[in-house]
């Protein structure tokens, strides 16, 4: 893209307000992941500023969102809270997605069905709401849903009316903002400067307590053999839902700018992103939907505004840290409710109950694996059954397909010979591509549509453009049934690449005749059935004599 004075502009007032709006969000999921406030400034700059200049996405802003904040957050907890195994956590899923762009993952990736990606989406909403509740009513909260969860009576019981009052009017806050004011100071940050000012002057809660400022320090990658298999797993886990994060937010900016992202030049540069960002101390993040429209609504257009962004969060830090040390946890509590609302999918929620009921059963079942198991159970489970119930209604449409062969033959002359031979031919025609998802039923169906009296069977593969070996043994099966039962099978119609794989399973083409087309096979199975007749009155006509 060419810059311009227009396009510098724009970039520079994107980034600085997508920067005023990460600047809470990137405190909030730092406490949230329990590494602390300045890990998710850090992961902010690190990410937002490498992402933007090596990515895919042009108008794209990254940085720590939810769906990472989760996994982190259950990590801190596996680990005790040691940092160094953390940040080498985050490297490595920094390397894992550097070499899904360069395998090519990212095109995989988008093939995600939205009931997966809706269900563990609004599972990790409903995870960072569930981890918020300690702390809005004045308590510490396990870094897992369930401990929370199961904590949750007895911070009921003794609960902190003075924090539980601040972090629902930052709620409230960010949910009412004026959007005329919110063009130049957002909700998020407002609710920030006015509960941390209300807490200062009439509150006694919870703070951040002192934060280091100034530039990161170093942490090298650690190897500790005994949790190499917990790091590995999460690092998987965090590359896998940062890149299909990231590459969601590169479809929502595609819509927005009507251009195209590459996705795995996104992945590339989330990597080296999440890579610095375990280096110097920070969280891993990923494309950031809600920081990405703002920059765009305000003029930004290239990967520059990404840069601005990070670099004014990194302006900020090295003075933050005396101002940010009395935020109060109940107010980031609030901020981080709001994020887990905005990440639940409540458009599909609405008109769920309109659409196909398998989808919306995968989508709750994503949901409470995401919840009550784990994000990466959730999305292989969701993933499988999606594909295994695609599998299942291509196979009955291609088992439907055969029924209605005889009455649309387009060919009058091939009318007329089916016509001849009466029911003693049964044609069969496979359309599409013949996958193992109708091989089981192939055989029983053939079986039970041939005519009781038919002597000649026709496979017409004119429309198979390949074969699995699932559809090689059940057309084998045809074949032996065929000759158990005196039939003849002809095969029509075949590519050389089915051809080929139906000849090499076989160690030679089963049936009793391939014809190049299914006139061919017709004009054959006419033959062979005169042929019969002539032979038949034949021997009746010797008896006679």
């Amino acid at each position: 893209m060419t810059f311009n004075r227009d396009t510098i502009a724009g970039d520079i007032t994107g980034g600085i307000t997508a920067g005023v709006v990460a600047l809470p969000l990137a405190l909030a999921l730092g406490v949230a992941s329990g590494l602390g406030p300045m890990a998710g400034i850090y992961g902010a700059i690190a990410v937002g500023f490498f992402a933007a200049l090596f990515g895919g996405t042009a108008s794209q802003i990254s940085g720590p969102t939810g769906p990472m904040v989760v996994v982190l957050a259950g990590l801190f907890a596996s680990l005790s809270g040691d940092v160094a195994l953390i940040f080498t956590t985050v490297m490595l899923a920094g390397v894992l997605q550097i070499v899904f762009g360069f395998l090519g993952v990212g095109q995989y990736i988008r093939l995600v069905p939205y009931p997966v990606i809706s269900g563990f989406m609004t599972g990790i909403g409903a995870i960072i709401i569930i981890l918020q509740m300690g702390p809005l009513l004045g308590h510490d909260s396990p870094g897992d849903p369930l401990g929370a969860m199961a904590k949750l009576p007895n911070a009921i019981m003794d609960i902190n009316f003075a924090n539980l009052a601040l972090g629902l009017g930052t709620l409230a806050l960010v949910f009412f903002w004026p959007t005329r004011i919110g063009k130049y100071l957002p909700g998020p940050l407002a609710a920030l400067i006015i509960g941390t000012l209300a807490a200062f002057f009439l509150f006694d809660v919870p703070v951040l307590g002192d934060i280091p400022s100034g530039l990161p320090s170093l942490h090298w990658p650690v190897f500790e053999q005994s949790k190499a298999l917990l790091i590995m797993e999460a690092a998987f886990i965090l590359a896998v839902l940062g890149s299909i994060d990231s590459l969601l937010t590169s479809l929502v900016a595609d819509n927005m700018t009507r251009q195209r992202h590459d996705s795995n030049r996104e992945l590339i540069g989330q990597g080296i992103g999440n890579t610095v960002a375990g280096l110097i101390g920070g969280i891993a993040g990923a494309g950031a939907t809600m920081r990405t429209v703002v920059n765009i609504r305000s003029g930004g257009k290239t990967r520059v505004s990404g840069m601005v962004h990070a670099l004014l969060l990194l302006t900020i830090v090295l003075g933050l840290g005396p101002l940010a040390s009395n935020i109060p946890l109940a107010v980031l509590a609030g901020i981080l409710v709001k994020v887990g609302l905005d990440i639940i999918d409540w458009s599909y929620i609405k008109r769920a109950n309109h659409g196909p009921r398998w989808d919306l059963a995968l989508m709750v079942l994503v949901l409470s694996l995401t919840v009550f198991v784990d994000l990466i159970t959730a999305v292989a489970a969701g993933v499988v059954l999606a594909a295994l119930a695609f599998v299942k209604q291509v196979g009955q449409l291609q088992i439907a397909s055969l029924k209605n062969m005889p009455e649309h033959l387009d060919s009058e002359v091939e009318k007329a010979c089916l016509a001849e031979c009466g029911d003693r031919v049964a044609l069969f025609e496979f359309s599409g591509p013949l996958s193992f998802g109708a091989a089981a039923d192939l055989g029983h169906h053939v079986r039970e549509h041939s005519e009781v009296g038919s002597r000649v069977l026709i496979l017409d593969f004119s429309s198979v453009p390949f074969l699995d070996v699932s559809a090689v043994l059940a057309v084998e099966t045809i074949a032996s049934d065929a000759a158990s039962s005196g039939k003849l099978l002809y095969l029509a119609g075949m590519n050389a690449a089915v051809q080929k794989i139906l000849t090499g399973m076989n160690k030679g083409m089963p049936g009793n005749g391939v014809y190049a087309t299914r006139l061919e096979a017709l004009e054959a199975a006419q033959s062979a059935i005169k042929a019969n007749d002539n032979r038949v009155g034949s021997v009746i006509g010797a008896a006679a004599m």
